[in-house]
C-alpha cells in the first residue's frame, strides 16, 4: 500500500559531513519518507567544466536509502556555476531595455541559450548515469520553479530563436503579417529577419506580437525542461519526472507542461497576514490536480512556519500548517514536502524557515511537524484517492496573456482574480471543481463556468454550444469570446463565437469606474462591480437588470433555454452566498479504499458541521477510528478530520 508522502527539500552540502548521521535520526523521528535533494548543487558536483565531485553525493544517497527514505532526484540545473557564466557571458538574460542579468543570485540564463542547454544535458547525462539505478531514487526533479527569476529574456539569442519559432509557427512571413495584422501603424514585414522580440518601443507594441512572444518564452523554458528529460529518459526510461510550478504563474502555462510531466508539483506560500489565502490555495491546488487530469499530486514546497521574501513575514501560528497541509492533501495531494529541511545560516533564504530551525529541535515547529509526519502516516488508505468534480472552470493561459495587454475598454481586467471569485462561491458551498482548459473533454461536467476568455477560437465556442445541446449547465462571464486566437477581434457582434447558445448580442461595453458599484434588480438581486456591457437579447431571458446608471433597465444578467441544457450570462461582476459554515471547507476524495470527506476549519472559532449521514472519522481532531460512525462534527479553529464517507 501506498502512503502520504512527507519530507522535505534536504541541502547536506550546507553543513559539514557530521551533520548527515542527526538528520537522519530526526528525519526518522519526524516521519520523513521522501526529500528532494540537489536541486542547488551544480557547482559543487560540477566545479569546472567536466570535472565532476559526485562522491560526497552518493553518500548522502546512501544514507538517505539506508534510512527507508525515498529520493526526487533534482538535475542540479536551476543556477549555472560561475565558471559558465564566466567563461560564456552570452548566456545571461537580458530584459526589454537591453540591460544584462548578472550572476549573484538565481536561475541567471537565458532560456534560449544553446551553450546553457547543453552545459545541463551534460550534467543530468553524467548525473542519470551514475544514479539512475540507485535504490533511493524515487523521481527525477527537473529543474526549479521555471520562469521565477527568467520569465523573459530580449537578447540576441533570444530574437534568434524568436523568428525560428516563428517560421515554424506560421511558415511565410506572409502568414505573420496576416496573423499580426501588421498593416496597422506600417509594421508590415519583409523577411523574418526584420522581426524582433517586443522589446520596449515609444508606445503600445503590436498587441499579436506580444502574445506570440509570451508563448515563444513559455515554450524556450519548457525546451529547456524536455532537453534535460530527454537526456533522462534515455538512461532511466522507467523513472517519473516532474518539475515544482509556481501558483497561477503567470509566464507558465501548466497545462501545456503537464502533458511532459508524470506527476504534477507545485510550490504554494501561504500568507499567514492575509486572511483569505486559504482561497488562493484551494484555487492553485485545483489548477494543479486538474492540469494532470486529476492525478495525485506534489506539495514540492511549503514554508513550515514563516518565509523572508515578503514586506513582512508572519510565523504561522500554532496548528495553521497542519491545517494547509491538509488542505493540499484534501484536494488531491500524496505528498506534502517543505523547503527546507534545516535551517541555513547564511545566503539568502536563512531566515526562511525549516522543518529544523535554528533554534534545533526544541521548539514549537519541530514538534508540530513531527507530529504532522506521523499523523499523515496513519491514513495510508487516503493514497491515490482521486476528487470527482462535476464543475469545471476554464482558464486558458493564452488568454490570460492576451486579456492583461494595453488598449483594452478597461486596464482593471485580472485574470487571476477573476478566476478567484468564479471559484470561490463553489469552494464556499462546498461544491468542488476542476480548472481545465478550453480544450479539455467536457462531458462529465454538469456545469461549466467560463470566466474571462478573452481569446477564443471558433471550435471552442462550438464545443460549447454543443456541451449545452446535449444537457450541460453553462456560465459566461463578461468579456469573453472577443478575439481568436491571434487577438483579431471576432466581427458581428460580441461574442460572436457564443451569440447563439446565450442568445443575446453585446453591442458596448462600459466598465465602470474606480470602486463604482450599480445595483442590479430582478429575480436575482444585488449589485454589480468592475464591468458592464450594453446586452441586447436574442433568445436568452433577463434575470437580472441595471438598476442605475446609463444603462438602467438594461439585461445585466442572463439565462437562454437551449437544447437540453441551459446558457447562462452575466454582463457585470457579482458575488453568490456560500453554503458551509464560514471558513469551512468540504473536500471529498475517492479510491479503491473508499470515499474520504474532508473538513477542514479555516475560520478563528469552532464550527459545527451537520453531516449528510454518519461516518466514521478516521483521523483528525476528536478522531476515534475505533467509535463508530457520527452524524455531526464540532471542528475547532484551525482543525480537520477525515471521515470515510
Amino acid at each position: 500500500m501506498g502512503r502520504i508522502h512527507f519530507g522535505g527539500d534536504y541541502n547536506p552540502e550546507h553543513w559539514p559531513e557530521e551533520v548527515r548521521a542527526e538528520d537522519i535520526r530526526l528525519m526518522k523521528e519526524a516521519g520523513v519518507s521522501m526529500v528532494t535533494a540537489g536541486i542547488f548543487s551544480w557547482a559543487l558536483v560540477e566545479p569546472a567544466p567536466d570535472e565532476y565531485d559526485f562522491d560526497w553525493f552518493g553518500r548522502v544517497l546512501d544514507d538517505l536509502h539506508g534510512a527507508g527514505i525515498r529520493v526526487c532526484l533534482a538535475t542540479m540545473t536551476a543556477s549555472p556555476p560561475p565558471w559558465l557564466t564566466e567563461r560564456h557571458p552570452e548566456v545571461l538574460p537580458q530584459d526589454a531595455d537591453g540591460v544584462r542579468r548578472w550572476p549573484g543570485s538565481r536561475q541567471h540564463f537565458c532560456p534560449s541559450s544553446p551553450v546553457y542547454r547543453e552545459r545541463a544535458v551534460r550534467l543530468v547525462t553524467e548525473l542519470a548515469t551514475r544514479y539512475g539505478t540507485h535504490p533511493a531514487l524515487d523521481s527525477w526533479h527537473i529543474g526549479n520553479e521555471y520562469g521565477c527569476s527568467n520569465p523573459r529574456c530580449y537578447c540576441d539569442v533570444s530574437a534568434a530563436d524568436f523568428r525560428r519559432w516563428l517560421r515554424e509557427r506560421y511558415g511565410s512571413v506572409e502568414a505573420l503579417n496576416a496573423a499580426w495584422a501588421t498593416t496597422f501603424w506600417s509594421q508590415r514585414y519583409g523577411t523574418f529577419e526584420q522581426v524582433l522580440p517586443p522589446r520596449t518601443a515609444p508606445t503600445h507594441p503590436n498587441p499579436a506580437q506580444v502574445l506570440d512572444y509570451a508563448r515563444f518564452c513559455d515554450d524556450a523554458l519548457l525546451r529547456c525542461y524536455l532537453a534535460e528529460k530527454e537526456a533522462l529518459r534515455r538512461i532511466t526510461p522507467d523513472v517519473p519526472v516532474t518539475t515544482n510550478h509556481m501558483p497561477m504563474h503567470k509566464p507558465v502555462d501548466p497545462y501545456s507542461w503537464a502533458v511532459h510531466e508524470d506527476v504534477q508539483a507545485l510550490d504554494f506560500y501561504q500568507d499567514p497576514y492575509d486572511p483569505e489565502t486559504h482561497l488562493g490555495a484551494a484555487l492553485a491546488f485545483d489548477v494543479t490536480r486538474s492540469a494532470g487530469g486529476g492525478r495525485p499530486w506534489m506539495l514540492m514546497e511549503q514554508a513550515p512556519s514563516a518565509v523572508n521574501w515578503r514586506a513582512r513575514n508572519s510565523p504561522k501560528p500554532p496548528g495553521t500548517m497542519r491545517l494547509w497541509s491538509w488542505q493540499a492533501v484534501a484536494q488531491g495531494a500524496d505528498a506534502v514536502l517543505y523547503f527546507q529541511w534545516r535551517a541555513t545560516p547564511g545566503g539568502a533564504e536563512k531566515f526562511h524557515s525549516a522543518m529544523v530551525p535554528h533554534a534545533g529541535t526544541d521548539t514549537r515547529i519541530f514538534r508540530e511537524v513531527s507530529a504532522l509526519g506521523r499523523e499523515l502516516g496513519t491514513v495510508p488508505q487516503l493514497a491515490g484517492a482521486r476528487p470527482r468534480p462535476e464543475v469545471a472552470l476554464l482558464a486558458d493561459w493564452h488568454s490570460w496573456w492576451a486579456l492583461e495587454q494595453g488598449s483594452h475598454p478597461s486596464g482593471d481586467l485580472d485574470f487571476a482574480e477573476t478566476l478567484r471569485r468564479h471559484h470561490r462561491p463553489f469552494f464556499e458551498a462546498g461544491v468542488e471543481c476542476d480548472v481545465v482548459p478550453p480544450d479539455r473533454d467536457l462531458s462529465a461536467y454538469r456545469l461549466v463556468v467560463v470566466p474571462n476568455l478573452y481569446l477564443m477560437s471558433t471550435e471552442t465556442g462550438a464545443r460549447l454550444t454543443e456541451f449545452v445541446r446535449a444537457g450541460g449547465h453553462l456560465l459566461v462571464s463578461y468579456f469573453t469570446g472577443i478575439s481568436d486566437d491571434c487577438d483579431r477581434v471576432h466581427l458581428g457582434g460580441y461574442p460572436a463565437p457564443l451569440r447563439e447558445v446565450l442568445g443575446l448580442r453585446v453591442e458596448e461595453f462600459w466598465p465602470l469606474a474606480e470602486g463604482q458599484s450599480l445595483p442590479l434588480t430582478g429575480a436575482l438581486a444585488g449589485s454589480g462591480d468592475l464591468w458592464s456591457e450594453a446586452i441586447d437579447l436574442e433568445g436568452a431571458e433577463a434575470v437580472s437588470v441595471f438598476g442605475a446608471g446609463e444603462l438602467a433597465g438594461r439585461p445585466a444578467l442572463t439565462r437562454h433555454a437551449y437544447g437540453d441544457g441551459v446558457a447562462w450570462y452575466a454582463g457585470t461582476g457579482s458575488r453568490v452566498l456560500p453554503g458551509l459554515p464560514a471558513g469551512v471547507q468540504a473536500t471529498v476524495r475517492g479510491g479503491a479504499d473508499g470515499r474520504f470527506l474532508f473538513l477542514l476549519n479555516h475560520g478563528t472559532s469552532t464550527a459545527t458541521v451537520t453531516l449528510p449521514e454518519p461516518m466514521p472519522a478516521l483521523a483528525g481532531d476528536g478522531a476515534d477510528p475505533g467509535a463508530g460512525p457520527v452524524s455531526s462534527v464540532d471542528l475547532p479553529a484551525r482543525g480537520v478530520v477525515v471521515l470515510q464517507s
